[in-house]
């Protein structure tokens, strides 16, 4: 049973199909289906039911699931094992918030190339919702995320605090609230202190990106909270006016979170090390 294999199974069932499998795979239809039933022939069974224009787990392929899930992981664990021997090549797969990544992880990022030149590095920015999804799926290697966060299967440590802030170009009230998609973890807290104010709850605009959002309050189309350190030191700065927020609402630790499952990456540790020491 070849490990492609079972990376395209995988990809079919998180995808929901063999077209979408195939986009996240960078290959062609003819390629997964191929793969796919070589594998249902080798295991003389059928893997999937047809629904729709999709396909369904069949009871065998929802057993495969779980033993491919534990094959695929270690695969990964041995390769990280190996890249802590010698020159430390092989690759670092980071996962940040957004604002998180415009405000302390370059100087973090400037220390782990000087430490470990060999390693390559892949960075992605998404929601704390998602970031924890991707390391949960052993897709990042680790994430800095917003905390608390209470689950067993992450190991945890913080690394920076941030004081979050109402910033508007005159006040919040009338106006609609700006945020990010829904899995961002300041959301629940904007929203809350949308509720204090008195607000309406529906008014609300989403953007996707950090610059959008204080560019839109700078504006003033509408307000937002967010870390004070990255308004301030936006190019947006000058343009919005802080003001302080509840202390239960403000507070909120940044952590770099990474699966218990995982074998240790001295790369990841001298990242931890240099993001704290930049956040101080």
């Amino acid at each position: 049973m070849e490990l492609v294999a079972l990376r395209t199974f995988k990809a079919v069932v998180e995808e929901g199909g063999v077209l979408a499998a195939s986009r996240r795979l960078n290959t062609v239809q003819s390629n997964v289906t191929t793969r796919i039933r070589r594998l249902e022939e080798e295991l003389g069974t059928i893997l999937f039911f047809r629904k729709g224009r999709g396909l369904e787990l069949a009871p065998p392929g929802r057993v495969l699931l779980e033993f491919a899930e534990r094959m695929l992981q270690l695969e990964r664990q041995t390769a990280a094992a190996v890249r802590q021997v010698g020159a430390e090549t092989g690759e670092l797969r980071i996962g940040s918030m957004e604002t998180f990544a415009a405000l302390h992880l370059p100087r973090g990022l400037m220390r782990l190339r000087e430490r470990h030149p060999g390693v390559d590095l892949h960075i992605v920015t998404d929601t704390s919702e998602a970031l924890v999804e991707g390391v949960l799926a052993h897709r990042l290697d680790c994430a800095f995320v917003a905390g608390p966060l209470d689950d067993p299967r992450l190991a945890g440590e913080t690394v920076a605090e941030e004081e979050l802030v109402c910033a508007s170009a005159g006040g919040p009230i009338g106006l609609p609230l700006i945020l990010f998609r829904t899995g961002c973890a300041y959301r629940a807290r904007a929203l809350e202190w949308q509720r204090q104010l008195g607000q309406p709850s529906g008014h609300v605009m989403e953007m996707g990106t950090l610059e959008g959002i204080l560019g839109c309050v700078g504006a003033g189309v509408g307000w937002t909270l967010l870390p004070r350190r990255v308004i301030e030191q936006s190019r947006h700065a000058d343009q919005v006016e802080l003001s302080r927020v509840p202390s239960e609402l403000a507070r909120v630790p940044t952590l770099m979170v990474r699966h218990r499952d995982s074998p240790a990456l001295r790369a990841a540790d001298t990242l931890a090390a240099a993001v704290r020491a930049a956040a101080d």
